[in-house]
């Protein structure tokens, strides 16, 4: 078995859409991580290993923000991947243009719904948002772009007022309509409530784009296709501006795993993926991090290991390797005399039964004494033990 999940999770009907895509924005919302600020062959190796991984489209940049972004984001448009490769724009034709002259395959415009943004970022009327998104989608459709259209803050946006500037994105043939969860305030439910109003009048498909403030991000993503959105956007590692964005490794395992709905990606290059970012962006993985963090497949209290070292879904829900990762055995103050024996024959030294309950009894007082017990430590305690 590779995986042993609760039985329970059977017991209620859910059904996903048919076809649903992720699209990963770490290129992008990713790099608005206060601090971080991708390369051009770094963002072409991320790029690459989330081709590798089957991710169905990458948002590559902002073009309009610099003349390296424009470069980056063609030379990643350009790299012949597998992957759709969009650019993210205001409703402005020259980012329009921009976006055009990096060869993408198409665009998400966006621009702010809410009353707070309306009123006190963008200084514009309701009806002038609407006209803001007829003008951006009308122009780049007339470009032969793929056209997805952000309401930002549209989950604190008034729901009949999205439905109007939405039903006009598809009144101009967007091909995809965007909910923005841009502060992250939104519950499962009320995603749920949200999408549910909107496939019942809309006749586009619906994206989701949530983030992490209140760490709703994965499950707010899962919820709202549950109720019919065929689109989540992600991250690797779940960074991004703040509390960061719905996590792509937490997503593609939750699907696959819990729901059972394997979206065809390669699993196996997850680790590879999240070093990749990690080293990046210089954002450490947190060693608890769902996935692909160092103590996910890590085990020290004795009672756990005995039963992982013969049957390790006694203690995890799926193997290390569907994501790359390997099983580690700690050594420590929790380690028991199997524990011990594991590690000795892992580096093929072999002890009395009486050196065996010494070796235990030196592992655990010097760990609480602060020593970590790697394994020079390790072989150190068992050629003091057999002197």
């Amino acid at each position: 078995m590779q995986y042993f999940i609760s039985h329970y999770n059977k017991e209620c009907e859910i059904t996903f859409p048919d076809d649903f895509i992720i699209y990963d924005t770490t290129l992008r919302d990713g790099e608005q991580t206060p601090g971080v600020c991708f390369s051009l062959n770094e963002k072409l190796e991320i790029a690459r290993k989330l081709d590798q991984l089957k991710i169905h489209q990458i948002e590559a940049g902002f073009p309009i923000v610099s003349q390296s972004e424009r470069e980056s984001v063609k030379a990643i448009a350009n790299e012949g991947l597998d992957a759709k490769i969009l650019a993210l724009t205001r409703t402005k034709p020259e980012d329009i243009d921009a976006a055009i002259d990096c060869d993408v395959d198409g665009i998400i415009t966006f621009v702010g719904t809410s009353d707070i943004h309306l009123d006190h970022k963008m200084h514009i009327t309701r009806q002038d948002a609407i006209n803001l998104c007829e003008t951006a989608v009308d122009y780049a459709k007339d470009h032969g772009l793929y056209v997805a259209f952000s309401a930002e803050d549209a989950t604190r946006t008034d729901i009949e007022f999205l439905k109007r500037i939405y039903s006009k994105a598809q009144e101009c043939k967007a091909d995809r309509v965007h909910i923005a969860d841009t502060t992250g305030a939104i519950t499962p439910q009320g995603i749920e409530y949200m999408v549910r109003e909107l496939v019942k009048d809309l006749d586009i498909n619906i994206a989701l784009h949530c983030h992490n403030d209140f760490g709703l991000a994965v499950i707010n993503s899962i919820t709202g296709v549950l109720a019919g959105a065929k689109g989540i956007s992600t991250t690797v590692n779940g960074i991004g501006e703040r509390a960061g964005n719905a996590s792509l490794e937490e997503i593609i395992m939750a699907l696959k795993i819990l729901y059972g709905k394997d979206l065809g990606f390669k699993t196996k290059y997850i680790t590879e993926l999240s070093n990749i970012v990690s080293n990046a962006s210089g954002l450490p993985i947190p060693y608890n991090k769902p996935v692909v963090g160092n103590n996910v497949f890590r085990h020290e209290s004795g009672i756990h290991v005995d039963a992982v070292i013969e049957e390790p879904l006694c203690y995890e829900p799926y193997i290390p390797e569907l994501v790359g990762q390997k099983r580690q055995l700690v050594l420590g103050k929790h380690s028991g005399c199997r524990a011990v024996r594991a590690k000795l024959n892992e580096c093929e030294l072999d002890v009395s039964d009486d050196e065996l309950i010494e070796i235990v009894k030196q592992v655990k007082k010097q760990r609480e004494e602060g020593k970590y017990i790697n394994d020079t430590v390790f072989k150190e305690i068992v050629k003091n033990t057999k002197r």
